[in-house]
């Protein structure tokens, strides 16, 4: 279970926070202002990051009925619903959202899409109509789709997007989301062009977000080889506890005519063929425990490899025969008489 785990949940881990995650997130980029922000970041370098419009709405119905932080027992949904949400507008599709329910279709007037958390907390679904309150304008919209969102992207994300260029007669500013340029003082040179930006610098929060996760890999790097060491003494000490039957049984068979070289044959078929069984089982016990713990666990995809069962037998023949070998290797060697002289003390 720990070999299929640990290479695609470490490569959970890292994507959750890559190297070139956005380190800078900025908001309050007025509208006028735009076009001169794109370009001191493109003057630096800065060309693939996050650029969205930003608007405030509240919350006010759906289906046309009115909404109250009383209307739901939870308490995530009743905080949800007594503030603002930051809503957003672009007829693309962002590349990091997955479409989980409905279509995306860009500039579809009248349609929205939900994070699909969000649906499930405010018990949405598709086709439910939401009213806005987005600085006194009411706007309502049919939820055309549910998207899956990794909060731990460290991306621009948003509870509910308009597949559209632009909301019509609302007020709006854009937030940006990038990796800071390598560029001395360039973020006081932002901040000076722009004063009304504000800009968080997430840089320290994200390295100590690495050094915990190389720590946690660490650990579970040393989890796996403990348990595969400790795999191997207790398979070794399991062969060990039956040796002096197993030479009494041995010893009887050669006193009758069998010869050692039959016995070897036959203790190595044993062995290869228990350690093939246990191999098997385990491969196809972690597969199924390894998919739930990625579905229910950890979240993330889980591709289910064919040959592991195979990989698995043919690893426990192999170790169950050394293991074997090694424990019994002078059993088949002690004197027959020696042996039964010992059995019958």
């Amino acid at each position: 279970l720990l070999v299929l785990l640990r290479t695609d949940l470490i490569a959970s881990w890292r994507q959750a926070t890559p190297a070139n995650a956005p380190n800078r997130f900025v908001i309050n980029v007025q509208p006028d202002q735009a076009e001169d922000f794109r370009a001191a970041l493109a003057k630096v370098g800065v060309k693939d990051y996050d650029w969205y419009p930003m608007i405030r709405g509240r919350l006010v119905a759906i289906n046309g009925r009115a909404v109250m932080p009383d209307d739901f027992e939870e308490d995530r949904a009743k905080r949800l619903v007594d503030r603002e949400f930051n809503l957003s507008a672009t007829p693309q599709q962002p590349e990091h959202n997955q479409i989980v329910a409905g279509r995306w279709m860009p500039e579809e007037r009248g349609g929205i899409s939900v994070e699909e958390g969000l649906a499930k907390t405010l018990n949405l679904k598709m086709g439910d109509a939401l009213r806005f309150d987005i600085g006194g304008v009411q706007n309502e919209a049919r939820i055309t789709s549910l998207r899956k969102v990794d909060w731990s992207s460290m991306r621009a994300n948003f509870f509910v997007i308009y597949p559209v260029e632009q909301l019509d007669d609302v007020a709006v500013t854009y937030l940006a989301a990038y990796r800071a340029p390598e560029v001395a003082g360039f973020d006081n040179a932002l901040v000076r062009e722009f004063p009304n930006i504000t800009n968080v610098d997430l840089t320290s929060t994200l390295a100590q977000v690495q050094r915990v996760m190389d720590q946690v890999i660490r650990a579970v790097e040393f989890l796996f080889g403990f348990t595969l060491a400790a795999g191997l003494v207790v398979l070794f000490a399991a062969v060990t506890a039956t040796r002096e039957e197993r030479a009494r049984e041995y010893a009887i068979m050669r006193a009758v005519g069998a010869r050692g070289s039959l016995l070897q044959q036959v203790q190595s078929a044993e062995l290869a063929g228990v350690g093939l069984l246990a191999g098997f089982l385990a491969s196809c016990v972690a597969l199924a425990v390894g998919w739930a713990l990625a579905r229910w666990v950890f979240d993330f995809e889980w591709t289910l490899l064919w040959w592991v069962p195979i990989a698995g037998a043919l690893a426990g023949a192999v170790l169950a025969w050394l293991a074997g070998w090694w424990a019994l290797r002078e059993v088949l060697t002690r004197p027959v008489l020696c042996t039964l002289r010992q059995a019958s003390e």
